[in-house]
C-alpha cells in the first residue's frame, strides 16, 4: 500500500499483483489499473493502457488521469501503427528488429513532427537498454511521452504503458523517473499476468 500523506489515506501500490496472482481470473485490466493510478498519481502525468494487436496496431484500453493538472484527452479505442512514438520505439527495441526492418517501418509512419530516422534508431537502441522510451513532441507535437512494454510468456510485447503529458508541465527528470516507474510497472505485469521468468526480463 501507498500511504497518500495529502488526504491521509491509502492507495493500493504496484506490488498488489503478487498478492493476487494466485486467484487471477479476472478481467487483467482491473487488475493492472491500480498500477496506472500509483503511477499517474506519483508522478503527475496521464498514463495510458495499450494493447498490441497481432497486425501491429496499439489500441488504448484504459487511461488515467490525476485530478487537477491539465492533460491531453485520448479517446478509448484509439489507435496507432505499434512502430509509432515512445510506446513504438520501445516496442522495436524488445522486438529487436534489424536497422533495415526499422528503416522499412519508419517509411510509413505519419508523424506531427517527424524525429528523423537516425534520431529514431538512436532512440531504440537506447530503449534496448534502458528497457524505456522517449518521444518530445514527435508523435504529437506539445506532448511528450515516457513508454515502456509488457510481454507475455512467449516474450511477445502484449501491452504498452505511456506516460503523457503536456510541453513544460514535467521537467526531463520527472519524465525519465516516470519512465522508469512504468518499466517496473511492466515488470510486475509480465510476472504476475503473464507469468513471464523474471530471468527472460531484460533488466530484471
Amino acid at each position: 500500500m501507498t500511504f497518500e500523506p495529502k488526504d491521509k489515506t491509502y492507495r493500493i501500490g504496484m506490488g498488489i499483483l503478487e498478492i493476487v496472482a494466485p486467484i487471477l481470473g479476472a478481467n487483467p485490466n482491473d487488475l493492472i489499473r491500480p498500477l496506472l493510478y500509483n503511477l499517474a498519481s506519483e508522478h503527475s502525468v496521464m498514463v495510458a493502457l495499450w494493447h498490441v494487436t497481432e497486425s501491429q496496431r496499439i489500441v488504448l484500453i484504459d487511461s488515467v488521469t490525476p485530478s487537477k493538472i491539465v492533460h491531453a484527452r485520448m479517446e478509448t479505442g484509439s489507435r496507432l501503427p505499434a512502430m509509432i512514438g515512445a510506446v513504438g520505439r520501445v516496442y522495436a527495441a524488445r522486438l529487436d528488429v534489424t536497422e533495415d526492418e526499422a528503416k522499412a517501418e519508419y517509411a510509413k509512419l505519419q508523424w506531427q513532427a517527424a524525429p528523423g530516422f537516425d534520431h529514431y534508431w538512436n532512440d531504440i537502441q537506447e530503449a534496448r537498454e534502458t528497457g524505456y522510451a522517449f518521444d518530445f513532441g514527435n508523435l504529437f507535437i506539445g506532448l511528450n511521452i515516457a513508454a515502456a512494454i509488457a510481454c507475455d510468456g512467449d516474450g511477445h510485447p502484449r501491452l504498452g504503458l505511456s506516460a503523457i503529458t503536456i510541453a513544460g508541465q514535467t521537467d526531463v527528470e520527472t519524465l525519465r523517473a516516470a519512465a522508469i516507474g512504468l518499466k517496473e510497472a511492466a515488470g510486475l505485469i509480465e510476472t504476475n499476468v503473464f507469468a513471464r521468468s523474471r530471468g527472460a526480463i531484460k533488466g530484471a
